[in-house]
């Protein structure tokens, strides 16, 4: 166990050293990749909790939200989520662990959530548990949580833990988070938004602490991948809380077999991308970001905006097509090129 720990960290801390210096160079392509992983995180962990919006419904919402017409509780945690994650992203630098950015950051994710407006900000005054949802509305209990009166308490002296285990570097950074997710969702402090708020920690904690390849693939969607296995690493874990049997063993795993999977996604779009580096050439290129930034293109819209001949245009297309980097539809005149949502 001990050695696969660090077989896993060690691969973890080697493609973090590779990614920092890749991450200085190509700032384009990297924003493409950030605007997938947004989408595919507020997605997956908003399903996790029960929503049903897919990934191509969150771009659509969120490139035509109007706040004050967000009448759906999926909407509603859909927008609460993107506002959370933006201001990690952006900001993780200025914002400390504290239980008053924690409160700040509840408040932004039921922001919009009608039934949430009384507790957003603050720790629960009712018990709660952890509950899976699932698809055909069922719910099973995973585990009861701290009770209220104690919340306050335990939540400051893991704040107090997590800052000072950061600190002294005495524990790797991965394990202190994945030690601070797990007694998270063993407190339970808010309300509710608390499996959403997990996550969200989850990628500030790890940017904190310089693992920023987090931002351009989704932590989120690999737990959803994966979400009865998930459920089952927290409740074999917790049902000894609080005894000397408690061993974290099986959800640290879990958590390092999220992070190198989510590793390994992230080697294949830059293996992909230097290969297409390669292949491609400048007017194949051109013509593959024209349709990235307009979408679904016909032949006729490139030859009105490039200066290409139509015939060059069209066999660019083709070996596009054939390439798997775009997609065709229709046929004769009324064909239509699409750009994949999931290509780099």
């Amino acid at each position: 166990m001990f050695q696969e720990i660090i077989t896993k960290l060690s691969e973890i801390d080697l493609f973090k050293g590779n990614w920092d210096s890749f991450e200085t160079k190509e700032t384009k392509y990297l924003k493409e990749l950030r605007e997938i992983a947004t989408i595919q995180s507020i997605g997956s962990s908003t399903r996790i909790e029960g929503a049903t919006l897919n990934d191509q419904e969150v771009k659509q919402l969120l490139k035509s939200v109007k706040i004050n017409k967000l009448d759906k509780r999926d909407e509603q945690e859909v927008i609460g989520y993107y506002e959370v994650l933006e201001t990690i992203l952006e900001h993780y630098g200025e914002i400390d662990l504290s239980e008053r950015y924690l409160h700040q950051l509840h408040s932004i994710l039921l922001k919009y959530s009608d039934k949430d407006q009384r507790h957003k900000g603050q720790y629960k005054n009712l018990s709660n548990q952890v509950v899976a949802n699932y698809l055909d509305g069922k719910q099973k209990i995973i585990f009861k949580t701290t009770a209220p009166h104690l919340t306050s308490n335990e939540m400051q002296q893991l704040i107090d833990w997590t800052n000072i285990q950061l600190e002294t570097k005495v524990l790797h950074p991965v394990l202190i988070t994945a030690v601070f997710v797990y007694e998270f969702l063993s407190i339970h402090p808010y309300q509710d938004g608390n499996g959403r708020m997990s996550r969200l920690l989850t990628t500030f904690l790890l940017m904190k602490q310089n693992y920023n390849f987090v931002e351009y693939v989704s932590f989120e969607h690999v737990i959803e991948e994966r979400k009865d296995m998930y459920y089952k690493a927290l409740m074999e874990t917790q049902k000894h809380r609080g005894t000397d049997q408690e061993l974290l063993d099986k959800w640290v795993i879990f958590f390092l077999n999220c992070l190198t999977t989510l590793v390994q996604k992230l080697k294949g779009k830059y293996e992909v991308y230097n290969t297409l580096k390669i292949s491609l050439n400048a007017r194949q290129k051109e013509v593959l970001e024209y349709i990235k930034q307009h979408r679904i293109i016909q032949v006729k819209d490139l030859e009105e905006n490039l200066q290409y001949s139509r015939n060059t245009l069209k066999k660019d297309l083709q070996y596009l097509v054939k390439e798997g980097l775009i997609l065709a539809t229709g046929s004769g005149s009324g064909v239509k090129y699409h750009c994949k949502e999931e290509e780099l």
